[in-house]
C-alpha cells in the first residue's frame, strides 16, 4: 500500500510504452512508419520492428523488467501469458538482455489448451501469438507485457482481440463512405468509442476462505436470506468505508500506472457492492484496459486481506453486478457522430447514424442478446434488477417525439413548445439530456452515446462490441450503397430516415422494462425473448448472423461454429462444478452439521423427559421439521447424483447443455430452498458455513 500520494501526471502511465515514449525513443523515420502501421494498417519491415523491440526492451530493462510475456485473450474470457527472461548468452558464462523483432512480432502458445470448439484437435498444438501495434505495451510485476492476437497455426482466430480489430476496421470504413456523402472530406477514420462501468463485491478472505463455492464457483449456492440486505437504500452512493476507501486508492494508482484512466469509484445499491468507471478511450484500448481492472480489482484486494467477487450473481436476492458498456463513435477530427448536433446538416447526419443503431437494434436482436448470454449472466438478466432479457432501446421523450413526427410527417414541438416544420434540412437543434434515464433499458441513449446495460460483470466487453460494431456497420453499408446512387441525395436522404423509423419503431420503448405488461407487449410486437444461454445459442449460428460476420469479414462460419460449441460446453461445465460443489458442501458438511444439531435436540428432550420435565411444543415442531428437511435435501442429493452420472457429454453440444438446464440446474435450485430453510432452523453454533449477514457486513 502506498502511503503518500505521488504527482499524478507523472504516474499516469509511467508503466506504459505510449506515444511519448516512442517518439522520445524511435528515429523520426522509424516512429513514422509505426504511425503509418496503426493509422492506414501498413505493414512493419522486420528492420523496423528490430528498433522498435530494441527501444521497447531498452525502456523496459531501466524500469525493472527482467521479463517478457505476449499477453492475449483466449476463448476463456480472460488473459494468457508465458514468459519468456530477456537473457541470452553469449558465452564465456556471459549474457545479454535481448529483444528483437523476431520475438516482438511473433510468439507461440499451445492451442490445444485453449477453448477452441473443436478448431484444434488435442494433437494439433501450435498456435500463435502476434503483436497488436495498436495497443500499446506496459510492465506489470517486472514484466513487459506485448498485447498480441492469437491464432491457431491454420489461421483461425482463437481469441477475442482479433475480431474486434477486425470490426473496428470495417466500422471505420462504413463511417467514412456516410461522411464523404455529407460533404466532409476531413475525416480519415471513425473509431468506437467506450467507457465500460464495472461493479464488483469486496468481501472478507476469512469468510471467502471459509465458503468452498465461492472458491470454487465464484458465488454463494445457498444462503438464508439475511435480517437486513439493501432495503433501506443505505450503502448505494453511501460514505465508503475507510477500509474500501484504501483499496480503491491503491487500485487507482496501480491503473494509473497502466494508463487506465479509472475516473469514478462509489458504493453500489447491495451491501459490499462498489462500481469503478474510466474515462471513455476506443474499444480496443478499453477491452485491454478492463482486463486489467478484472486483474487487479482482485490482486489489489487480497492485499487489503479482502476478496472482490465479480461474478454476476453472487448472492440470492440480493443485486447482482453488470458492466454497462457504454458506446459512441469518434472521428479522428473529435466529433462525436452519436451528438445531435448544432445546425440542419449535422441534424440530419446524426439522424442517419440513429436510424442506423435502431434498424441494427432490431435486426439483430438476437445476436445482441447473445453476446452476454452465459452461466453467470442467467442469473442475473430479468430478475427486476438488470436489464430484462427482451433487448430494446431507450432514447427518451425529446428524441422519441421527433422520430414521431419524422413517421408521421407532422409537426414537431420541442421542449420550449416552439413549433417547427420537419423537414430534415430545417431539424432544429436536438439538446441532449432533456429527459430521464431509464435503467432499466437495455440499450439507453444518454445523450450522445447508448448505454449497454446487458453485459455480466466478469466477462470480456469484446464480444458486445464486436456485435454492436458489425451492426452498425451493416447498416451504413446499406444505406451508403442507397445515397451513394441517389439521384436525390436530400429526398433520398430524408425518406431512407424516414422509412428507416416507421420499419423499426418496434425496437423503442421508454417505459418500464421490469414490468410483465412489457413482457406481454414485447410478444405482440414481435421481439424475441429469449431467458437464458441455451435459448440464445442456436441463434449464434443462424444463418442471418453467421452471414452478418462472414460477410464482413469478421469470422469465418467456421469460427462462428466453434464460438457456439465453446459457449455450449462451458455452459455444461459450470453447471457440472455448481452440481458436484453443492454435493460436496451438503454431504461432508451440512447434514452433519444438522444431524449433529438434531442429535443435541433429540438427547435434551430425552433427558428432559426423564427428569419429569414437560417436552415443549417448540423443541419436537423443529425435531420434526428439521428431520424431515434433512430428508428431503438428502434425497435431492441422490436425484443430483443421478443426473450427474446419466449427464450426456459434456462437448455435446446444445442437446447436453439443455440436460444440463432441464435436468440438473432445477436439482441445483431445489438444494438451495432446502438449505436455507436448515439454515434457519439451525443453532448458529452448529450452522458449518458463513451466513449472508457474515459475508456482507463483514467489511
Amino acid at each position: 500500500m502506498c502511503d503518500t500520494i505521488p504527482h499524478i501526471p507523472e504516474l499516469f502511465g509511467s508503466m506504459v510504452f505510449g506515444e511519448e515514449q516512442m517518439q522520445q525513443r524511435l528515429r523520426p523515420d522509424i516512429y513514422a512508419a509505426w504511425k503509418r502501421c496503426v493509422m492506414e494498417g501498413a505493414s512493419l519491415d522486420r528492420s523496423i520492428a528490430n528498433e522498435i523491440a530494441a527501444a521497447m526492451r531498452d525502456w523496459a530493462t531501466e524500469k525493472g523488467a527482467t521479463h517478457y510475456t505476449h499477453w492475449f485473450q483466449p476463448m476463456t474470457g480472460y488473459t494468457a501469458e508465458k514468459h519468456e527472461s530477456f537473457i541470452s548468452p553469449v558465452g564465456q558464462g556471459r549474457i545479454l538482455m535481448e529483444l528483437g523483432g523476431k520475438e516482438l512480432i511473433r510468439g507461440e502458445a499451445d492451442a490445444s489448451s485453449f477453448p477452441s470448439g473443436g478448431l484444434r484437435a488435442t494433437f494439433e498444438a501450435r498456435g500463435y501469438t502476434a503483436w497488436d501495434p495498436t495497443s500499446f505495451a506496459f510492465i506489470k510485476d517486472n514484466t513487459l507485457y506485448i498485447p498480441t492476437i492469437f491464432c491457431s497455426y491454420g489461421g483461425e482466430t482463437l481469441d477475442k482481440k482479433t475480431p474486434l480489430l477486425r470490426s473496428m476496421r470495417e466500422l471505420d470504413r462504413q463511417c467514412v463512405r456516410i461522411l464523404r456523402l455529407f460533404g466532409n472530406d476531413t475525416v480519415q477514420h471513425v473509431t468506437p468509442q467506450v467507457g465500460p462501468e464495472q461493479e464488483y463485491f469486496l468481501i472478507d478472505r476469512s469468510m471467502y476462505e471459509r465458503r468452498e463455492d465461492l472458491k470454487l464457483c465464484g458465488r454463494t449456492l445457498f444462503g438464508a436470506k439475511p435480517p437486513k440486505g439493501q432495503e433501506l437504500d443505505d450503502h448505494y452512493y453511501g460514505a465508503i468505508k475507510p477500509r474500501v476507501a484504501a483499496f480503491m486508492h491503491e487500485l487507482d494508482l496501480e491503473l494509473w500506472k497502466l494508463g487506465v484512466p479509472a475516473k469514478t469509484e462509489h458504493n453500489e445499491v447491495a451491501p459490499s457492492q462498489h462500481e469503478l468507471a474510466p474515462v471513455y478511450s476506443d474499444a480496443n484500448s478499453a477491452c485491454d484496459h478492463n482486463q486489467l481492472t478484472m486483474e487487479l480489482l482482485k490482486k489489489v484486494a487480497a492485499r487489503h486481506d479482502l476478496v472482490c467477487l465479480l461474478h454476476e450473481k453472487p448472492f440470492a436476492g440480493i443485486n447482482g453486478s453488470g458492466k454497462h458498456d457504454n458506446w459512441s463513435l469518434a472521428t479522428d477530427s473529435g466529433e462525436n457522430l452519436l451528438k445531435p448536433g448544432r445546425t440542419p446538416s449535422q441534424n440530419a447526419q446524426f439522424l442517419l447514424f440513429l436510424a442506423a443503431f435502431v434498424k441494427g437494434v432490431d435486426e439483430y436482436q438476437e445476436m445482441l442478446r447473445c453476446c452476454v448470454s452465459y452461466p453467470g449472466n442467467d442469473h442475473r438478466l430479468g430478475g427486476n434488477e438488470a436489464p430484462p432479457a427482451v433487448v430494446s432501446i431507450f432514447l427518451g421523450d425529446e428524441l422519441n417525439a421527433v422520430i414521431s413526427a419524422i413517421i408521421n410527417g407532422s409537426e414537431y414541438v420541442d421542449m420550449t413548445k416552439k413549433r417547427l416544420e420537419i423537414g430534415v434540412d430545417a431539424m432544429p437543434e436536438i439538446p441532449q439530456d432533456t429527459t430521464d434515464r431509464n435503467r432499466t433499458s437495455p440499450l439507453a441513449f444518454t445523450g450522445n452515446k447508448f448505454e449497454f446495460r446487458m453485459l455480466g460483470s466478469s466477462q470480456s466487453i469484446a464480444s458486445p462490441n464486436v456485435v454492436l460494431n458489425t451492426m452498425m456497420a451493416e447498416e451504413l453499408s446499406r444505406f451508403a450503397d442507397v445515397l451513394e446512387h441517389a439521384d436525390n441525395f436530400q429526398t433520398e436522404l430524408q425518406a431512407l430516415i424516414r422509412d428507416t423509423f416507421r420499419q423499426h419503431q418496434r425496437i423503442i420503448f421508454n417505459g418500464n422494462g421490469y414490468g410483465e405488461e412489457w413482457v406481454e407487449e414485447a410478444k405482440r410486437r414481435g421481439l424475441s425473448n429469449l431467458k437464458d444461454t441455451v435459448d440464445c445459442m442456436p441463434s449464434y449460428i443462424d444463418a442471418k448472423n453467421v452471414d452478418l460476420f462472414t460477410r464482413h469479414g469478421i469470422f469465418s462460419e467456421k469460427e462462428m461454429r466453434a464460438r457456439y460449441e465453446i459457449h455450449l460446453e462451458n455452459y455444461c461445465k459450470v453447471s457440472s462444478i455448481e452440481a458436484n460443489t453443492l454435493l460436496d458442501m451438503v454431504l461432508r458438511r451440512i447434514l452433519p452439521s444438522v444431524f449433529l444439531y438434531s442429535k443435541h435436540l433429540t438427547e435434551g428432550v430425552r433427558e428432559q423427559a426423564a427428569g419429569g420435565l414437560p417436552v415443549s411444543r417448540a423443541q419436537d415442531d423443529l425435531l420434526r421439521r428439521l428431520n424431515a428437511l434433512g430428508d428431503e435435501l438428502y434425497e435431492t442429493c441422490q436425484s443430483l447424483q443421478a443426473a450427474l452420472a446419466d449427464a450426456p457429454a459434456i462437448d455435446g453440444g446444445i442437446e447436453s447443455a439443455r440436460y444440463f438446464r432441464d435436468r440438473v440446474c432445477p436439482l441445483l435450485n431445489s438444494g438451495r430452498e432446502q438449505i436455507d430453510q436448515l439454515e434457519a432452523l439451525t443453532a448458529a453454533r452448529y450452522w458449518p458455513y458463513p451466513t449472508y449477514a457474515d459475508i456482507l457486513f463483514s467489511v
